[in-house]
């Protein structure tokens, strides 16, 4: 049987979408076993080889939009008020997340390796895994969530897993450091928080989803996230109980796909739940230090009775040598 591992801390009321690095690693650290961060700043220089293809990104307009949550549906600890006036410049955003496919190449011409290689291990929704999965450790206070040896961006769900036949699904078990590199590789960067929140909105205001009020308007699925009865009956009714294709489902009104569920997108932002409250007229940039970064939009993993973080305007963080099986990104460019 599968056992909660006892030593493991409390998580935060975030640990739902995608658990820290620490949790589960008590062991490991008293070991004085050391990870130094994925790269560094002269590697980051270093593999700055390539240009991004017009095609692969699209035009998000120069605007001044209300950022933040108006409906008072979501979590007071989450930070999601006040509402306010941000300006933002355009911008060029990547239309889907990044891929298994674009990952790999990033691999294949610099050598890079992942936090989760590093750790030698990552966190695999205890769901995905097959009846018959070794005995693996889980998280005490979320035990949907298990410590996976050999989990990593090239095997999602463990050693026995592949991504073959997943080329065009979002690359999964990539740390906030992780992405950045790859960013700096493909002359990019990723999102600040308004920036992601702004272009996930399509040109809405007020709204909770991409395209409107309603969740599943006329009845139709217009995003991956948990269907059932969490975290033990996932029935795949939008088509999906993994992660899905990156370019899934229709495109917002900026023409990006995905930007609620499927998998969290980090953004370039430190993680504040005061920060809209003490943030100025117009400014786009987020605190200037901080513990954890932020994350956007949901994943397949959200489900309305523990994790209402699939709207446009919801938030979470983790920290920035985490990873998991539904936490990915994608880029922009100043435009």
């Amino acid at each position: 049987m599968l056992q909660p591992e006892p030593a493991a801390p409390e998580l935060s009321t975030h640990a739902c979408c995608s658990p820290p690095a620490g949790v589960g690693l008590a062991s490991d650290r008293q070991a004085g076993r050391q990870f130094r961060p994925a790269i560094g700043a002269a590697e980051l220089r270093r593999i700055t080889t390539q240009t991004p293809a017009p095609e692969e990104m699209v035009r998000i307009p120069a605007a001044t939009f209300t950022m933040g949550n108006p409906r008072d549906d979501g979590y007071p600890s989450d930070g999601e008020q006040p509402t306010h006036l941000v300006r933002l410049p355009a911008i060029l955003m990547d239309r889907t997340t990044v891929t298994n496919r674009a990952f790999s190449a990033f691999v294949e011409a610099t050598g890079f390796v992942t936090e989760s290689e590093r750790y030698g291990w990552s966190f695999v929704f205890g769901g995905l895994l097959p009846d018959d999965f070794p005995d693996t450790r889980a998280v005490a206070s979320a035990p949907w969530w298990r410590q996976v040896h050999e989990a990593d961006w090239r095997h999602p769900e463990g050693p026995q897993s592949t991504i073959d036949d997943r080329l065009d699904h979002p690359v999964v078990h990539v740390a906030w450091t992780d992405a950045t590199a790859f960013a700096a590789w493909r002359g990019k960067r990723l999102p600040t928080e308004a920036e992601w929140e702004h272009a996930a909105r399509g040109g809405l205001d007020g709204v909770a989803y991409p395209w409107g009020s309603e969740r599943e308007p006329e009845g139709r699925h217009r995003m991956n996230v948990f269907q059932g009865t969490f975290p033990n009956d996932n029935t795949g009714a939008d088509g999906y109980v993994g992660t899905a294709p990156a370019d899934s489902f229709e495109p917002n009104g900026f023409g990006l796909h995905q930007m609620t569920g499927n998998v969290w997108e980090w953004c370039a932002d430190w993680f504040d739940a005061g920060s809209y409250a003490r943030s100025s007229a117009g400014d786009h940039r987020g605190p200037t230090s901080g513990t954890h970064r932020v994350q956007r939009g949901g994943s397949y993993l959200c489900h309305d009775s523990y994790c209402f973080r699939y709207r446009v305007d919801s938030r979470s963080s983790n920290t920035p040598d985490s990873a998991a099986g539904n936490v990915g990104f994608r880029c922009v460019r100043d435009g």
